[in-house]
């Protein structure tokens, strides 16, 4: 089952919400440089000069002047060396994104206040992103020394965003104090994190493997899980789940990884069944009512799904992706009065431009091209920084329904507006192609190559079309080779590679590189290629095996078609 690319972006980006580790959100304006409720900070005995400063400080916070509440806070932390009011100076700096006043304000909290592990910690992280690695260390061990969960992954987690000498400094503070403590957990799981986030997939999972979980921490198994994955060992996760799930029952994290494996695994069914008990125990929880939507929709059980939707309507929640779905169940249902009603109330933001796209394709597709230029005329005016967006929906929207003038006309209009835009010449490019106004298409793309001589996408463009369809091989061949130079594993480009090869004759070649690009990406194009090379090397069992997996991919594929009508005398295997 090939699930579509949207289900498999949403629950990307519904995994960003989850975390590894505890963490807080950042606070309101009213919150700003407050501890924890249940921590409340103390103050020692201060002069008059020392409260009239941290009155005005408290004061000026009130009313969202941040700057001077840093200001007097830092300024009366460096003087009192109080605990407290350090530890509130920090956080305000910590809030503002202030680097060098959360480090100073952490600094003297932690000399202060030594049996303070938040504040050994604070510490830490504050060192460890100035580069001080050695100082930052020290930190560190002391609050290895601490005891309670202290979550000392803060520091790997931390260090997600920053350069790669930032990552290298504290991966060796990470091998430094594993020396010392060579089992325990939490360095572990944080070296595993950095390795992770320099795209060592398979050295963290060894890691991890060589350190097992110990007293139900939950953290290092999604860690474990998302590695399996990252692998190719994916159904390794789902056991390793399940059983961490048995000795944490009621946690929450642990059965949202689970289920999002299962879609994953393409266990839709027992998907489902997983996020509808979530929605069950945890009724508020929309975002798992949205994936529970998404996986409804994958089942295409439209019914169902709409339910979901139009609750997460009614609860003001994804409202935008609702109403973009909820139009996807219309066309579904044939309706596109109601598709285009449901497209019409998404709003600015990620969800917008698909559903101006639908909106077009549909009044195109039924004879309302007018309609459909105005309302994009429209959008335009209203949301001008998508205005190139914009106008690649609308031409494409005619490409995609055989009205190629058309398509060409909206795009000569929005190159008069921008005229330097690398995204509207190559779908110009593309268009010519199409129509076979070959000098066009390559007067454009050299425009592109010019001005980015590293576009990958460009060179590959020009390369295949010149070993397709012209005899200029040398030039194509030069093309193709320097973008996949640049992008060796992208499976147009390995498509590319395989075919100027079998132009030139070179058949075990061309089929290793269109082998590489199937694997990749299995559509019908890359199997007329693949199956047209094994047929010229005798290989036709598998040629005819070949394309059959393509006509699954697409049904109609006019180059199938063709290909099979070239080599064969019919266009049916």
């Amino acid at each position: 089952m090939n699930r579509p690319y949207a289900l498999l972006l949403a629950f990307a980006l519904l995994q960003g919400c989850q975390s590894l580790a505890p963490h807080n959100a950042a606070p309101t304006v009213a919150e700003a440089g407050k501890g924890e409720a249940e921590k409340p900070v103390v103050y020692g005995s201060f002069s008059q000069d020392t409260l009239y400063s941290l009155l005005v400080a408290e004061l000026a916070g009130q009313r969202n002047r941040f700057d001077i509440a840093l200001a007097n806070y830092t300024d009366q932390a460096q003087k009192t060396q109080d605990p407290g009011v350090s530890e509130r100076a920090y956080r305000i700096a910590e809030y503002l994104g202030a680097d060098e006043p959360a480090l100073d304000s952490a600094l003297i909290w932690a000399k202060n206040d030594p049996q303070n592990l938040d504040a050994q910690r604070a510490a830490a992280i504050q060192l460890a992103r100035a580069g001080r690695y050695d100082d930052a260390m020290v930190y560190m061990e002391k609050v290895l020394q601490g005891q309670g969960d202290t979550h000392f992954d803060f520091l790997a987690l931390s260090a997600a965003e920053t350069d790669q000498g930032t990552r290298d400094g504290l991966m060796q503070s990470f091998d430094r104090l594993l020396v010392k403590y060579p089992n325990n957990s939490q360095l572990v799981f944080g070296k595993a994190l950095l390795l992770n986030q320099d795209g060592k997939a398979q050295e963290a999972l060894d890691l991890l493997e060589a350190h097992p979980v110990q007293n139900g921490e939950i953290a290092p198994t999604l860690l474990r899980s998302r590695l399996l994955q990252a692998v190719d060992r994916g159904p390794e996760a789902l056991p390793l789940l399940r059983g961490a799930i048995r000795d944490n029952p009621d946690d929450k994290r642990l059965r949202l990884t689970y289920a999002r494996t299962l879609v994953e695994q393409d266990r839709m069914a027992d998907a489902k069944a997983e996020f509808l008990s979530l929605v069950q125990q945890y009724p508020d929880d929309d975002e798992s009512r949205y994936a529970l939507a998404l996986v409804c929709l994958e089942n295409q059980d439209w019914d169902e799904a709409e339910v979901y939707l139009r609750e997460l309507i009614e609860r003001d929640s994804n409202v935008d992706a609702a109403h973009l779905n909820l139009g996807r169940i219309a066309e579904e249902r044939h309706d596109p009065a109601g598709a285009l009603r449901e497209y019409a109330l998404v709003g600015p933001g990620p969800d917008y431009l698909p559903a101006q796209l639908r909106q077009a394709d549909i009044l195109i597709a039924n004879g309302r091209g007018t309609e459909a230029s105005r309302l994009l005329a429209e959008a335009r005016d209203a949301q001008p920084d998508s205005a190139v967006q914009l106008y690649l929906i609308e031409s494409e929207s005619y490409s995609n329904n055989n009205k190629d003038a058309q398509a060409d006309q909206v795009l000569q209009q929005a190159l008069k507006r921008y005229p330097d835009d690398l995204n509207l010449l190559y779908t110009r490019a593309m268009l010519a192609e199409k129509r076979n106004d070959l000098p066009l298409m390559e007067k454009d793309l050299r425009a592109i190559i010019d001005r980015e001589p590293d576009n990958s996408m460009a060179l590959n463009a020009l390369g295949y079309t010149l070993a397709d369809r012209t005899t200029r091989y040398s030039e194509a061949q030069a093309l193709i080779e320097k973008a996949h130079q640049l992008t060796p594993d992208d499976p147009a480009v390995l498509d590319s590679m395989g075919w100027i090869n079998y132009r030139l004759g070179r058949l075990d070649e061309a089929e290793n590189y269109l082998r590489q690009a199937f694997a990749r990406f299995p559509d019908h194009e890359v199997a007329a290629h693949l199956g047209e090379v094994l047929w010229a090397n005798g290989k036709r069992r598998e040629a005819r095996q070949v394309w059959a997996k393509g006509f699954e991919a697409q049904a109609d594929s006019p180059i199938l078609r063709k290909t099979l009508l070239r080599l064969t005398g019919s266009e049916t295997l």
